[in-house]
């Protein structure tokens, strides 16, 4: 096992945090019978914010951990990536 060492990890807390706050105001436009094009243009901006900190934690896995794993011959952490990118991709 390696070390997981994240550079992006206040940037990615952030961003969910906004994201959270995102999902409860539709939540209360729901409540609130707001229109629904409304709705739906937002719970699509907040799903394009959880794919962009898909991708951020993503791009810092491969940066950090697959980095360190190629270093120890790790196979078994390239094989997690590529299920992991299959996941992601879906």
């Amino acid at each position: 096992m390696h070390e997981h060492h994240h550079t992006e990890t206040k940037k990615i807390v952030d961003r969910l945090s906004r994201i959270v706050g995102h999902i409860e105001a539709i939540k209360r436009m729901i409540a609130n019978e707001r229109d629904c094009i409304e709705i739906l243009i937002q719970l699509s901006a907040v799903d394009a914010a959880i794919v962009s900190c898909g991708r951020v934690v993503l791009k810092d896995h491969i940066d950090h951990c697959i980095y360190d794993a190629v270093e120890h011959d790790d196979e078994q952490a390239l094989e997690d990536l590529h299920k992991a990118i299959d996941q992601f991709v879906r």
